[in-house]
């Protein structure tokens, strides 16, 4: 047996969660034996995986700073992951206190360390959920006592979209949850992404061993999420090239993160 303490007593440790498999990449400890072994798995399909997690995180550091800079206090995290350093609301609230961070993720440990981290936070909350139930996020009575839709929200989708298979409309999911949202709102996503890439024989049938397998999507089908929105410069591009704190970050295979990323602010 693999149970931690901090682990609620029904999480099922026999199969990887995507959200512990993150965890491990990012050198967190909040993961079982089979969300390590699928990780190691994966590295042998592709070795720059754990690099590309953490560009990932990178961005999603760089894009709420941004959100923040340009005046949004409001947060929706979905697909939140296991907390590690960084988190949205560590670095919202540390440029203004009064920013309002809510978290949501279907994974229980990534909800149960949440709540774990949050406790004493009053302008920060978690909720256990499935993004492919828009309006019982929407409707959560802890998310509307946090948000108020009166004013500017950002939702934070942050490699979450891959995990949703085309037959359940991801897209409809997320014009759903931004069809309250006023002027000023943005919506942030990265997604991974076949283009540029030869993708490993072998590497599907091992995300499908995941709780929910991956669906790479092209360039175009990541920049239909944000009809709506208008895109901030430089648009949907790859994770290394959304506006890096260094030129040199990007590289020279930026196509090699294998992960599009874009910020769209609502007109």
């Amino acid at each position: 047996m693999d149970h931690r303490d901090w682990a609620p007593e029904d999480v099922d440790i026999n199969r990887p969660s995507a959200a512990r498999i993150y965890d491990y990449l990012l050198g967190g400890s909040h993961n079982f034996a089979v969300d390590r072994e699928a990780a190691k798995q994966a590295l042998t399909y592709m070795p720059d995986i754990a690099v590309h997690a953490r560009a990932n995180r990178a961005f999603l550091y760089r894009a709420v700073r941004y959100l923040v800079d340009a005046g949004v206090r409001q947060f929706l995290d979905i697909g939140s992951g296991v907390p590690t350093v960084g988190n949205v609301h560590e670095v919202a609230q540390r440029i203004d206190p009064t920013a309002r961070v809510v978290y949501v993720d279907i994974d229980p440990v990534a909800v149960a360390h949440s709540r774990a981290i949050l406790a004493g936070n009053d302008r920060a909350t978690v909720i256990q959920e499935d993004l492919r139930r828009p309006d019982a996020i929407l409707d959560h009575p802890d998310l509307r006592a946090m948000l108020d839709f009166d004013k500017p929200i950002a939702l934070l989708l942050v490699a979450i979209l891959h995990a949703m298979p085309n037959e359940v409309d991801p897209h409809q999911i997320v014009a759903r949850l931004t069809s309250q949202f006023v002027p000023g709102s943005h919506l942030v996503i990265s997604h991974g992404t076949a283009d540029g890439l030869a993708v490993p024989a072998g590497f599907d049938s091992l995300t499908k061993r995941i709780e929910y397998p991956l669906t790479l999507r092209g360039h175009a089908e990541v920049c239909r999420f944000f009809e709506g929105f208008e895109l901030v410069e430089p648009g949907v591009v790859y994770v290394p090239q959304w506006r890096p704190e260094d030129p040199d970050d990007v590289g020279e295979h930026p196509e090699r993160s294998g992960q599009y990323a874009g910020v769209g602010r609502k007109p």
